[in-house]
């Protein structure tokens, strides 16, 4: 029904956009859900395919080509009840899997001996170039592009027989221009390639461009384009001629064609451009779609001054060459009356902008000049001084963009950063200019929404800042920051979240090389232009970088570590290696108290933390723990050859278990919410991905550790383990019993920073399957505090797998990122959760629990519960948060009602949390 109406070739871009986009994907999701809904799908799809012109379907990708050839041709029953679907969309996912017969490259899919060769022949489609381009520089008056282009599967190992050429393709009929261009050794484009066991080192391009065949390419079209407004009576005005520019790979005897994409972070974001004689540049810029282009654009209008006369700024721009009388201005959309006068060697003009109406906008605009009867010239920053002019808390920019236009724009006053340097400590230090007053701090935060913030010191408008990354304070130690992108903000004084900015003055000189300390790579950039970024990644060896590296260690190394001795190491893994925390954390401290003498190795993922050693844990013997990397070789090799290891969840998949190896599985809490096969989806037929990999996983467990006897069953139906369980109760809550911990409790109490008399309420509710983005703190802290008073702090913990909580500022600690949650039991007076099985452990503690269960029965149709929460549960349902506010209020009244209750819980769920579960589990399993 939608391609209705359209002329034949219409409807052939339209079929060729459904198939290969959107019902593409359908047909893929149906392939997984099993055997109803590919008879579904592929009922529905025939009748539509049988319309689509044969040119449409030749040019698909191979993978939809032959599948849609099979819905096609192929009955109903078959493609539903049959595998030849699932085999080829799991094939199709491996890219690298190209042959080549005679001098033609095909893919390498299943049914090849039911289906015409043709039909697997790789066309224009599959054949895309995979680009990055790394520098882009001007050198002796020459444009210079480097970075790699190759086909996905089709390795490059030497420079024989592989060729690449950037073309420039202008508008209409403008001839080419194609640049010289080699291809040079580039090691690095393997290691970051998606398809293992493809060799991509000679994939690296240089190419160069003398100005010279764009400027006459660029006359002849000026030329043709003034004798056309001559024609019609008009002046001849310069315009401007855009080039895209295309990379043509020969490689192997395959040929492909595509544009230039995928600059590299930093740098390569912003190219500079080169002056020409008679007021022409030569531009190399980005598209919206990170594309190439290189823009031969003349200077039509040119700032040279900015001035603020009472509410009105005035700019000044020279229109070179021209006389012109009259006209206006235009502020993006908005046009506005400009003065014009004629000057020697061309026309000044007035913009006169209405302060107050400037300060009313919300984004900035470009700056145009429209002389009357000729089309709109940008205005170009030329050599004229960027300006800020400061409005009370607000401030009037007028700025070059990243293609030297002129942009106007009004906001809250930015911090600008003029100078970055490092020392060779890691320290960064940040300078730059900052009007205003008050006291201030950078926020750096990173996708997941974690934060860091860093006192800065502001004083007569300029301000400056140090701060370590790869030893951020975390509540008393020090933590690096998390791999990934971090944003930089500070906070106005009205509550409104300002970015940084780069002075554009700084970028030419700005040091963005990277700084390695402790295996990690640190790099200050500036993206899109002036954004200031800090970056952070782990600094690993070439050979364990990208597909190829991870196919190597685990198709080759990893067998062959297998295979050798057993060394009497313990390994430990909590969280994936995330955190030093929980039961593998407790059986780790309860060996080391022993003195056990065996090599302890710990997997340590993105420089979490660094686990101490018997030292530090104020124990005499001398231990020291050893670290690897998560995913490095290292780790490999001791998942291979080590006796023991410790786990509270799934180990990596390619991981398993030998039969001399003992794998003591602690989980991370007893199972109140869903789990398991006991989820909805893993009871699909197809069994999910997730199904069979728990079955593998779970086949290596030697031990399954378990909270209570109530616990046992489900556990053992969860995961279908039918091996060993020992019912001795958490490690990680011993500390919850122990003799001293209420001296441990007063050291957590001033690591927190809160007072030892202050009542602390613990708000720890567990993830949304439905709504993990969501980063809402559903308690009203604001009437918390009104109501409870002074005396009260609320510490907020965040699931590891729901968005960071937005803590209102002075409402409450977000301890999110708090090492370890048994300490935040240990202090805390009073629990608040929902469906976290944190509620068994607190109760070991005695203290009172508070469910928050304002969407109990979305979750529990959704997720599932196994517990029934209204008969089970230690304390009463609340619903609201005024509810929970209340009870907050009266708690000891309410947790002396429900005593009995309560009791009961912990009888049933806890019955052996009784400071003793680590010895008895050292006990069992390391004690001959």
């Amino acid at each position: 029904m939608l391609a209705e109406g359209l002329t034949p070739a219409q409807r052939r871009r339209f079929d060729a956009g459904v198939l290969a986009g959107p019902l593409g994907s359908r047909l893929d999701l149906a392939v997984k859900r099993g055997a109803a809904r590919r008879r579904e799908f592929v009922t529905l799809f025939k009748p539509y395919l049988a319309g689509v012109d044969e040119r449409v379907k030749r040019d698909l990708p191979v993978a939809r080509r032959i599948a849609f050839h099979l819905v096609e041709h192929r009955d109903v029953d078959d493609l539903a009840d049959g595998d030849a679907l699932q085999k080829l969309t799991a094939a199709a996912a491996e890219p690298s899997r190209r042959v080549r017969r005679r001098l033609r490259w095909y893919a390498n899919l299943p049914l090849q001996d039911e289906l015409p060769e043709a039909m697997y022949r790789l066309r224009a489609s599959d054949l895309i170039p995979m680009t990055q381009v790394e520098d882009i520089s001007w050198s002796q008056g020459r444009l210079r592009v480097s970075g790699h282009a190759y086909l996905a599967g089709l390795s490059v190992r030497g420079p024989r027989f592989n060729r690449a050429t950037v073309v420039l393709r202008g508008p209409r009929w403008l001839p080419p221009v194609r640049l010289r261009t080699r291809r040079v050794f580039h090691p690095e484009a393997t290691h970051g390639a998606d398809e293992p066991g493809c060799n991509y080192d000679w994939s690296g391009f240089v190419a160069e461009l003398s100005p010279w065949p764009l400027r006459w390419r660029g006359g002849v079209r000026s030329l043709v384009h003034g004798v056309r407004r001559m024609l019609r009576h008009r002046a001849t005005v310069p315009d401007t001629t855009t080039w895209r520019a295309e990379i043509v790979i020969w490689s192997r005897g395959a040929r492909a064609t595509g544009l230039l994409r995928g600059p590299s972070i930093g740098r390569t974001e912003r190219p500079a451009g080169l002056g020409l004689p008679g007021g022409w540049w030569v531009r190399p810029v980005w598209t919206s779609d990170r594309a190439l282009q290189i823009a031969l654009q003349p200077t039509r209008a040119e700032l040279t001054g900015v001035r603020l006369d009472g509410d009105r700024l005035e700019l000044t721009v020279f229109l070179p060459g021209r006389s012109e009388g009259r006209g206006q201005a235009r502020l993006d959309g908005h046009r506005m009356s400009a003065e014009f006068t004629a000057v020697e060697g061309g026309t000044r003009v007035v913009v006169p902008l209405a302060v107050d109406s400037l300060l009313q906008e919300r984004d900035g605009g470009r700056l145009w000049i429209e002389p009357k009867g000729d089309p709109a010239a940008p205005v170009m920053i030329g050599e004229a001084e960027e300006s800020r002019t400061v409005v009370g808390d607000r401030e009037i920019t007028v700025l070059g963009d990243r293609r030297d236009r002129v942009i106007v724009s009004a906001h809250r006053i930015r911090p600008v950063i003029s100078s970055a340097t490092w020392d060779d400590q890691g320290v960064l230090t940040l300078e730059g200019s900052y009007p205003g007053s008050g006291a201030a701090e950078l926020t750096l935060r990173n996708r997941g929404g974690v934060t860091h913030t860093v006192p800065m010191e502001r004083a007569e408008g300029r301000f400056s800042l140090r701060f370590t990354p790869s030893a951020m304070p975390r509540f008393g130690e020090a933590a690096a920051l998390g791999s990934g992108t971090w944003s930089m903000t500070t906070r106005a004084s009205s509550g409104e979240v300002v970015p940084f900015r780069v002075d554009h003055a700084a970028l030419a000189t700005l040091d963005e090389e990277p700084r390695i300390r402790e295996g990690r790579a640190y790099r200050l950039l500036s993206t899109r232009f002036d954004v200031p970024v800090l970056t952070v990644a782990e600094d690993r060896p070439d050979d364990e970088k990208g597909a190829g590296g991870l196919y190597a260690l685990q198709r080759s190394f990893y067998p062959a570590e297998r295979a050798r001795e057993l060394d009497e190491a313990t390994v430990y893994v909590a969280y994936d290696g995330r955190q030093y925390e929980g039961n593998v954390r407790a059986i780790y401290e309860e060996l080391v108290r022993r003195g056990d003498d065996r090599e302890h190795v710990w997997v340590v993922k993105d420089g979490a933390f660094t686990p101490p050693g018997s030292a530090e844990l104020g124990f005499g013997s001398d231990i020291r723990p050893r670290v690897v990397r998560a995913g490095s070789r290292e780790h490999y090799a001791v998942l291979a050859r080590s006796r023991h290891v410790v786990t509270n969840g799934f180990l990596p998949q390619w991981f398993r278990a030998r039969e001399d190896q003992t794998v003591v599985q602690t989980w991370h809490g007893s199972p109140l919410k869903r789990l398991g096969n006991d989820l909805p989806h893993m009871s699909r037929d197809p069994k999910p991905p997730a199904w069979h990999r728990q079955a593998v996983e779970v086949r290596g467990w030697d031990l399954l550790l378990s909270q209570s006897p109530w616990a046992t069953p489900i556990l053992r139906k969860a995961f279908g383990y039918q091996g060993e369980v020992l019912e001795t109760g958490f490690p990680r809550n011993d500390v919850l019993s122990a003799p001293d911990r209420d001296e441990l409790a007063a050291r957590v109490r001033r690591r927190l920073g809160v007072a030892q008399d202050t009542r602390l309420v613990l708000y720890a509710p567990t993830f949304r399957d439905y709504d993990r983005k969501s980063s809402t703190v559903k308690l009203d802290l604001k009437r918390a505090r009104q109501v409870l008073g002074p005396g009260h702090e609320f510490l907020i913990r965040a699931h590891p797998m729901q968005a960071a909580p937005n803590v209102p500022e002075g409402l409450g600690l977000d301890v999110t990122a708090y090492p370890d949650v048994t300490d935040l039991l240990l202090v805390a007076d009073v629990l608040v959760t929902d469906y976290s099985s944190i509620m068994f452990d607190f109760a070991a503690t005695g203290r009172p629990i508070l469910l928050f269960t304002h969407d109990l029965q979305r979750y529990s149709g959704k997720r599932g519960l196994y517990l029934d929460l209204a008969a089970e549960a230690p304390s009463p349902l609340l619903t609201t948060s005024a509810d929970v506010v209340e009870a907050l209020k009266s708690i000891d009244t309410l947790a002396a009602v429900h005593a009995e209750r309560y009791e009961r819980f912990r009888s049933l769920y806890v019955p052996r949390d009784d400071g003793k579960a680590a010895a008895r589990l050292v006990d069992h399993v390391f004690t001959p």
